[in-house]
């Protein structure tokens, strides 16, 4: 009998403890990454952005909050959040809550499809199915209905009071004690929300710098943006693929670029320009899969720098 049945048992034992630890420890241990990115003109000074992305803020989640407020203490010069704010409808009080000291930088912002609509329960092998059929949000999957639909237009308007830009399908600049970064956005791919063709033209002009940013890092996105020679694009939507394997990576990117760039920095080319490409890993999860494996949450500190 020990024969028989003493691996199985060991087996799910295993997988006990580590569905234990991806939801007991992991998901709540916050990391900070740190990259540089030399993208500046030269001779211009450095500058640090903090991206911020895919709180998917749940009622009740203190330890997440209280993290997201620290990170003010890294005296950021703007804030990027690249969306999925929510993972409740009445979880915009405490989103804002965390978010409050990062809104007293300049910031700029793209909602993601959970600020849109509440997550609904669904089997997670969805994800490696539909990864085989080339198939991802609504790109070549039905409409979604009988979706919660979340407030996000309070999260809006505070955005816009404390002065962060919207960059739904639009452009704008902030100005940084002299400095001016242009900005475009784009609304979310995953939901087919994104218009390129309103934004399309590339970096303008009298600008000391221009980023692209976009909630899902879908491949038509990158390419308009790489093709039109932005220098940095920035995105999240992926989670770092959640559930990780140690020393192989991710399975899925739940959109469809490839798992070798589901977080961090890297490049992507399209036409004849390279652009960086930083996916944030965030950090949270879908209220209904609250665990993370070998892919803690995490917020970026990207120091840009000058060009070589």
């Amino acid at each position: 009998m020990r024969a028989r049945y003493g691996v199985p048992l060991s087996l799910t034992a295993l997988g006990a403890a580590g569905l234990a630890y991806a939801a007991g420890f992991e998901v709540r241990s916050f990391r900070l990454r740190r990259v540089t990115v030399p993208v500046l003109p030269r001779g211009m000074r450095p500058l640090r952005v903090l991206q911020v992305s895919d709180i998917h803020m749940v009622s009740g989640q203190r330890k997440k909050q209280r993290w997201l407020q620290s990170l003010a203490g890294l005296r950021p010069d703007f804030v990027i959040n690249t969306g999925d704010n929510l993972s409740d409808p009445e979880g915009v009080p405490e989103a804002l809550d965390a978010l409050g000291p990062l809104m007293e930088f300049p910031g700029a912002y793209v909602f993601g499809s959970n600020d849109y609509y509440g997550p609904k329960l669904r089997n997670p092998a969805r994800y490696l199915t539909e990864k085989v059929q080339g198939r991802h949000g609504l790109n070549g999957n039905a409409p979604a209905v009988g979706v919660v639909h979340n407030p996000w237009e309070d999260l809006r308007d505070a955005f816009d009071a404390a002065g962060w830009v919207g960059l739904s399908n639009t452009r704008g600049r902030l100005k940084l004690e002299g400095i001016e970064i242009a900005l475009t956005g784009l609304d979310d791919p995953h939901i087919k929300r994104d218009r390129y063709a309103e934004v399309a033209g590339g970096p303008e002009s009298g600008a000391d710098l221009s980023l692209a940013v976009v909630h899902a890092p879908y491949l038509r996105s990158l390419d308009a943006f790489a093709a039109d020679g932005y220098p940095l694009i920035l995105a999240g939507h992926t989670h770092g693929g959640q559930l990780c394997i140690p020393f192989y990576g991710a399975l899925v990117t739940n959109c469809d670029i490839d798992t070798g760039r589901v977080k961090g920095l890297s490049t992507h080319t399209a036409g004849a320009h390279t652009s960086f490409l930083h996916v944030s890993a965030g950090c949270g999860t879908n209220r209904y899969t609250p665990v993370r494996f070998a892919c803690p949450p995490e917020a970026t500190l990207l120091t840009l720098t000058p060009r070589d």
